[in-house]
């Protein structure tokens, strides 16, 4: 669900699974560049084991500040894992993490974020409350964020085994 392809320069943010992260890494190839910016050592530690078994070369970085340490438009690919950790961040903070993704991809790159879906097996049945379908065109605070740091065509791709993916280009 990323579309990341070989060659592209892709970075991701987040700790999420661990191993879909490698996947998605290795996926940029050789001829490509795989950034991984995460908060902390311990998750870097995770996810450099995982790498290490797909065999995926990658820039994995420990960043704590507020600027990402990459130049402007250096990626074709931002892939925000839990984008509920960067949403729901006071307003302003938010909305200052997602203008960093906008400031590194390229003119005609796009932005992919994976959050909780609809819930399904154990989770499902527990739940209580059915969640919202996918918003066919958009909406809701994903949507929101992503207009709001100047991505545009924004639209959710899919929501399937208990995970939404929604995107966003940036054309200017």
């Amino acid at each position: 669900m990323s579309g990341v392809r070989l060659g592209e320069r892709a970075l991701q943010i987040g700790d999420g699974d661990a191993r879909s992260i490698a996947l998605i890494a290795a996926k940029t190839g050789l001829t490509g560049t795989a950034a991984i910016i995460v908060a902390d050592d311990q998750a870097a530690a995770r996810i450099q084991r995982a790498v290490t078994d797909t065999g995926a070369l990658v820039d994995l970085r420990v960043v704590a500040e507020d600027r990402l340490p990459f130049a402007d438009a250096s990626f074709d690919a931002v892939v925000i894992h839990d984008i509920s950790t960067i949403t729901s961040a006071a307003g302003d903070r938010s909305t200052h993490w997602l203008r960093e993704c906008h400031r590194l991809l390229r003119t005609g790159g796009r932005v992919v974020t994976i959050e909780r879906g609809t819930p399904v097996g154990l989770r499902a049945l527990f739940a209580g409350k059915p969640s919202p379908p996918v918003r066919v065109g958009g909406g809701g605070p994903t949507f929101t964020a992503l207009q709001g740091a100047g991505f545009t065509a924004i639209r959710d791709l899919a929501d399937r085994e208990g995970l939404r993916f929604t995107e966003g280009f940036k054309t200017n």
